[in-house]
């Protein structure tokens, strides 16, 4: 039995479109399967939780964006008992970018009705005050997540989602972002031993996958599954090299920069002066100064096509 959950309103109503072609493959197909529809914010948390609390082993396919994803898997009682697949229809589809899954959807379908190829992904965790919240792609805070908190409310998004030019949405807003951002010094703790400080950061994104915001590829060495987590820092330059490093993020050109600072680890804890927005997969999080992240101790099987 195949669990499908469904974000019908991701990319501004395409879920519910593409669900339509998906559904009469299956029905050709013949493929015994279950269907739940996301209503609300945290939904498909609530509904994987219900579904894999038995401790069984299920295999669950979300169809939607990286915020979807993020959702099940903080849903997940027992990561080592699911398989996960996933049909791409966000607009930043970072998820899937990092894993190489295909971005067709009727593609992805027609592979993860016989998948060959699988992963073991590394979980990550992030912990604010007694709060817990899992990530699979990225957490981050500053800047990058003040991008993602006005994404969330921008109807300039739902406008250009609308038109498939999303990636502008998140350019405008970038630039937007940077213009009125006040640098901060951040104290980083790696592996409970090392202090390292940057005076002046725009942010600090912890990577667990190369890419975030729609393709930036912050951290190209990140890997999924070598049970290790990935920094970038930006730190100590002017906002117009900062703007300059941007774009040439997608490429992963920006790391040889100075005050661009790449780290690798296993658990590190994040302070700053004053409390700054805070993201996970893309999800907006309340402004925190004092955070932890970490790796969840059990991997998360995902159907990949290498």
């Amino acid at each position: 039995m195949i669990t499908f959950i469904v974000n019908p309103n991701a990319r501004s109503g395409l879920g519910s479109r593409i669900w339509k072609q998906i559904q009469q493959i299956l029905q050709e197909r013949k493929v015994q399967h279950q269907v739940f529809f996301t209503k609300y914010q945290h939904h498909a948390s609530r509904i994987v939780s219900q579904i894999t609390s038995d401790g069984d082993s299920h295999t669950l396919i979300a169809l939607g964006g990286d915020g979807t994803i993020n959702e099940v898997i903080n849903g997940i009682t027992f990561l080592d008992r699911v398989t996960l697949g996933y049909i791409p229809i966000g607009s930043g589809n970072d998820f899937a970018r990092s894993l190489k899954l295909p971005s067709d959807p009727v593609t992805a379908i027609e592979y993860l009705l016989k998948p060959s190829h699988f992963t073991n992904m590394d979980v990550g965790v992030l912990w604010h005050g007694n709060k817990k919240r899992r990530f699979a792609v990225s957490t981050g805070i500053g800047f990058d997540a003040s991008v993602c908190h006005e994404m969330a409310v921008s109807p300039l998004k739902l406008l250009l989602n609308k038109l498939k030019l999303g990636k502008l949405a998140y350019a405008g807003i970038a630039v937007r972002r940077i213009a009125a951002l006040i640098p901060q010094d951040v104290e980083l703790v790696v592996d409970g031993h090392k202090t390292l400080g940057y005076k002046n950061a725009f942010f600090v994104a912890v990577m667990n996958q190369p890419y975030e915001g729609g393709g930036l590829k912050f951290c190209p060495k990140a890997n999924s599954h070598d049970r290790r987590l990935n920094a970038l820092i930006v730190s100590d330059m002017s906002k117009l090299k900062a703007l300059f490093l941007l774009p040439l993020s997608f490429h992963g050109l920006h790391t040889p920069f100075r005050g661009v600072s790449l780290l690798s680890f296993q658990n590190l804890e994040i302070r700053t002066q004053t409390p700054l927005p805070l993201h996970t997969d893309g999800e907006p999080v309340f402004l925190q100064k004092q955070i932890k992240v970490s790796l969840e101790p059990e991997t998360l099987r995902v159907m990949t096509l290498v």
